[in-house]
């Protein structure tokens, strides 16, 4: 604590001020400049594909009624009842900070009579979402989805072509992954199910952790994706939905896997993906990072996934519209970011600037700015730094960002009509034009692919 003097009226006043600065929030992220590329990198990739397979961008509200996440997900999954960011508003009204975007964007759907349009609406969505769990390696509090969503379409061709799209962002990106995939059948087949669960489990209640202990009455299936090892044992053993399946959802199932067979869209069959909401039922995945041969991820899937998604064929009916059948999946971005970092870790650096611009005196640097200018509109990547004039700072700016030149402007280019080109990788220089400089450097650029 730092003491302050203050005079007022000729009399002396001692103010406390603290100097103990804010800190993050637990659970929260501040994306720095340097890791800012690999969102953009993800952000093109992910729309220029979804903007080619025909699907629009939606942007909805981060703060909704809590009702609709309670009737969506569920008032008795994990997210419900322990982690939503959930206040009474001036109006008294209960409103929560969206824990995901698909209730939001299916509410979006019937709010604005997207019913009557042609099918199917396909619809994405991208931002912050806001769960209060434990924080941990790739899980935060504040995070930020891809939401991808297909409505008014029943085929098993709408499930495999989200599946596939999905696969094909994440090869687009360079990322080794495999499509984790299981059924949950219909609503009756799977309540048949659930309760040949309970049956398993009640004999081992004992062995449950405590919050299977819970979820075995209020949200069964959730037990087969538990993250502690004692539960994960017992699920490994316990009978499988995929064997009490009703007739049409596996013909549907059998389809939607013909259709990734096709496309050549590797999939493992995993009976124990249920995903974490109310709303899904028959298809259900997730992606994951693919592992080597004979090697097994000491993680679940639901910690190990990158995204995941499945059929909500009820969803809609549930927030007050009409049979619509819908299919979606989520990425979560965060996750991709890190996956993206670690694999950049184990490839070879390579260059990433095409020219760093250096400038030498003051008359050379009143120049820099146009020429600068003229550099970038002639489609060359180039950056400078304008307060620096020494010319070894700036070479090792250059150096550090991987230019592949560096091209100087001094006081003697100036009344030369000249300009430097310096390769960073032989240090060899070369005087040319000026007028010259964008033709030459990218046929120089050019000859180095």
């Amino acid at each position: 604590m730092k003491e302050l003097k203050e005079s007022k009226d000729g009399k002396e006043k001692k103010i406390k001020k603290s100097s103990k600065t804010p800190l993050l929030l637990r659970g929260f992220l501040d994306v720095l400049p340097e890791n800012d590329k690999y969102w953009r990198k993800f952000r093109d990739v992910t729309e220029k594909i979804l903007d080619d397979y025909s699907y629009g961008k939606i942007s909805v509200p981060i703060l909704e009624q809590t009702n609709l996440f309670k009737r969506t997900i569920g008032e008795h999954t994990d997210i419900v009842s322990k982690e939503m960011f959930t206040f009474e508003d001036r109006g008294g009204d209960s409103v929560t900070m969206r824990p995901e975007i698909t209730a939001g964007i299916a509410r979006s759907y019937v709010t604005h009579g997207m019913l009557n349009r042609s099918r199917p609406v396909k619809l994405y969505s991208s931002g912050p979402v806001f769960r209060y769990d434990r924080p941990q390696a790739g899980r935060f509090r504040q995070f930020n989805q891809l939401s991808i969503e297909v409505f008014g379409d029943e085929s098993p061709v709408a499930d495999a072509e989200v599946i596939f799209i999905s696969y094909l962002i994440c090869k687009k990106l360079g990322l080794d992954v495999i499509i984790q995939i299981n059924s949950l059948g219909n609503t009756e087949s799977r309540q048949e199910y659930i309760t040949i669960l309970k049956e398993y489990f009640r004999s081992k209640r004992r062995l449950l952790c405590d919050d299977c202990k819970a979820r075995l009455t209020k949200n069964t299936l959730r037990l087969l994706d538990c993250k502690e090892e004692q539960c994960r044992e017992l699920a490994k053993a316990a009978p499988q939905l995929v064997d009490h399946l009703d007739e049409e959802s596996k013909d549907h199932f059998v389809s939607v896997l013909e259709h990734l067979d096709e496309s050549e869209v590797p999939y493992e069959l995993n009976p124990h993906i249920v995903r974490g909401l109310d709303y899904y039922n028959r298809t259900a995945f997730e992606i994951v990072p693919a592992t080597k041969e004979g090697e097994e991820s000491e993680r679940s899937p639901s910690q190990n996934a990158i995204g995941g998604g499945g059929r909500y064929d009820e969803l809609i009916e549930i927030i007050g519209g009409r049979e619509t059948p819908a299919i979606g999946m989520a990425f979560g971005i965060e996750r991709v970011v890190q996956l993206l970092k670690e694999q950049q870790k184990n490839q070879p650096s390579k260059k990433n600037l095409d020219v760093f611009l250096a400038q030498l005196g003051e008359e050379a640097t009143k120049h820099s700015f146009t020429l600068f200018e003229t550099l970038r509109e002639s489609g060359i990547k180039v950056r400078a730094n304008f307060s620096k004039d020494g010319l070894k700072q700036q070479l090792e700016i250059a150096d550090r960002l991987g230019a592949v030149f560096t091209v100087i402007l001094g006081q003697k280019e100036l009344l030369d009509g000249t300009i430097i080109i310096r390769d960073m990788e032989n240090g060899i220089q070369e005087v040319v034009d000026s007028a010259k400089i964008s033709d030459e450097l990218k046929k120089r650029l050019k000859k180095g692919k």
